[in-house]
């Protein structure tokens, strides 16, 4: 029976090439993300290659996290669960003197509660040894200016992750710092500039590869320094 993965935020960027790469792997993949077009594209594409559940929906509705998750019980229950969706809030971001709460409200929702939404349904359904990936980013540890709201929804993803990692020892879950990327949140992180010096997402997926298939200890990474199979503070 095939591996099964679910990736959120998995039409474009680093979900998509990791949707790629679990393919090749033969892989069964339940992918999601909110635009139907480009998620039916990326569905698609994956067909030939493994079994693929694309749903269209946002990670934060009760109703669409239940179905992801009632989906990856359809191909046999789950091996990886991969919490990639976010969104970035205000372009260009503000101040936090300045940060709209409603919108930050939003930003917690999505990179926050959703994630843990998602883990809390799937845990029943994750088997022995299953991974949780929760791609986080070095601006929930560094205080860049402008980056508070998305950079705190991040900061408190990656203690969610800590503490789940303590209360689940028979998984392994990892927060994962990518690194920067050529996509298009980072090109909406800095309008009107050319970002077309950041690496492309596959650069990040090795690492990503090497989490998944490995037996590396629970916590945080940087995805381009895996390899050295270092945690980092």
């Amino acid at each position: 029976m095939s591996r099964v993965a679910l990736i959120t935020g998995a039409s474009r960027g680093l979900g998509l090439a990791l949707a790629r790469s679990l393919a090749e792997r033969g892989w069964a993949l339940v992918l999601d993300a909110r635009g139907s077009q480009a998620l039916e594209q990326a569905h698609s594409e994956l067909a030939s290659r493994t079994q693929i559940i694309a749903l269209t929906g946002d990670v934060s509705d009760a109703a669409h996290a239940k179905a992801l998750v009632d989906a990856a019980k359809e191909l046999g229950g789950l091996n990886l669960l991969v919490n990639n969706a976010s969104i970035l809030g205000p372009s260009p971001q503000p101040n936090l003197k300045d940060y709209p709460l409603e919108v930050l409200e939003r930003v917690y929702r999505v990179n926050v509660l959703a994630p843990l939404r998602l883990i809390q349904l799937a845990l029943p359904v994750l088997k022995p040894g299953s991974r949780i990936l929760n791609i986080t980013s070095d601006a929930g540890v560094e205080g860049y200016a402008g980056w508070g709201g998305y950079g705190s929804s991040k900061a408190a993803l990656e203690q969610l992750s800590n503490v789940l990692a303590t209360e689940h020892p028979e998984l392994k879950v990892y927060w994962v710092d990518p690194g920067d990327m050529n996509t298009q949140m980072h090109q909406e992180a800095f309008p009107g500039e050319d970002i077309s010096d950041r690496p492309p997402p596959e650069s990040s997926v090795s690492g990503l590869l090497t989490l998944i298939e490995g037996n590396l200890p629970s916590g945080r990474y940087k995805a381009r320094q895996v390899g050295q199979a270092e945690v980092q503070p």
